[in-house]
């Protein structure tokens, strides 16, 4: 299968091209990094694949979300050259990755945990999603219908917190692992500590996503466990692992997005089921 892999030297894009070599499947591959703009790709290419799988974003963690908005917003032309690419190429099928931030804001607050079924998101009245790149990432969902339209068979997928051992400490979760590589004590946390992330590893990710091609998955599905980790909980388990209990410095100031985000993984369990634990990617990451 001839594929087109955009942002494959990002995190979840090179696991999944190496997934997709392994596979036997040929990747061609477009990313900034490499010197080919995904974005110009999608504005002048016409070479038709017989699968996309759409990678490359503007993030950089929670920092740039909260700090570059309008760098984040570039999203919005990117997604929305992709869809016009596919179909002016007619290929057939297509992988777009949205994101647990397009759902709305008003559905992650403190309190009781809420977890995110698929259906939370209503095109007619989405709600307001997290920041700019919550936008863009809606704004992409509601695109891809327009691209089915068309011809292509999108698959809608929505991770949630993918991690993993060679993510760029930008995240929270190679953070921790640094801080606790480190010994650091006290241990600092964005935040009071309370606020909840479901966590997925990049295997899993990857595993999930080449498991809804196969399947024919179109979705939205959410990429996720349904467990709640808070980040002092992370912290917790993070150095118990590397064998000393820190004193936890909480940043009260410091950009913590919202209070709750984890999902209800019904739909991807029909089809998918998480090989890595917590516990195992946490040991994982400390050996690396």
């Amino acid at each position: 299968m001839r594929v087109l892999l955009t942002g494959h030297r990002g995190f979840v894009g090179r696991h999944l091209h190496a997934a997709l070599q392994e596979r036997g499947d040929y990747a061609v591959t477009v990313d900034l990094v490499n010197g080919h703009d995904a974005l110009d790709y999608f504005r002048t290419a016409n070479t038709r694949y017989d699968l996309a799988i759409h990678c490359a974003a503007v993030v950089g963690g929670r920092a740039s979300i909260d700090g570059s908005p309008l760098g984040v917003a570039t999203n919005l032309a990117l997604d929305s050259w992709y869809m016009r690419w596919l179909v002016r190429t007619r290929t057939p099928r297509a992988v777009y990755f949205s994101s647990s931030a397009a759902y709305p804001v008003a559905l992650q607050q403190p309190g009781e945990v809420r977890r995110l079924r698929e259906d939370d998101i209503d095109y007619e009245r989405p709600g307001r999603p997290d920041a700019t790149y919550g936008l863009a990432k809606l704004t992409g969902e509601q695109l891809c219908q327009y691209a089915e339209a068309e011809g292509t068979q999108m698959t809608v997928l929505r991770p949630f917190s993918g991690y993993g051992e060679d993510q760029a400490d930008c995240y929270p979760f190679p953070a921790f692992v640094q801080r606790a590589k480190r010994r650091d004590d006290p241990f600092e946390i964005w935040g009071d500590g309370s606020s909840t992330r479901d966590w997925i590893h990049v295997s899993d990710l990857v595993g999930a996503t080449l498991a809804a091609v196969d399947q024919d998955i179109t979705g939205p599905i959410n990429l996720g466990t349904g467990r709640a980790t808070s980040f002092d909980e992370l912290a917790q388990l993070v150095t118990e692992a590397a064998g000393y209990h820190p004193q936890l410095k909480h940043l009260a100031t410091a950009p913590q997005g919202v209070h709750h985000r984890v999902s209800d993984p019904s739909r991807m369990l029909d089809y998918y089921q998480p090989r890595v634990s917590l516990e195992e990617g946490i040991t994982r990451a400390l050996a690396a």
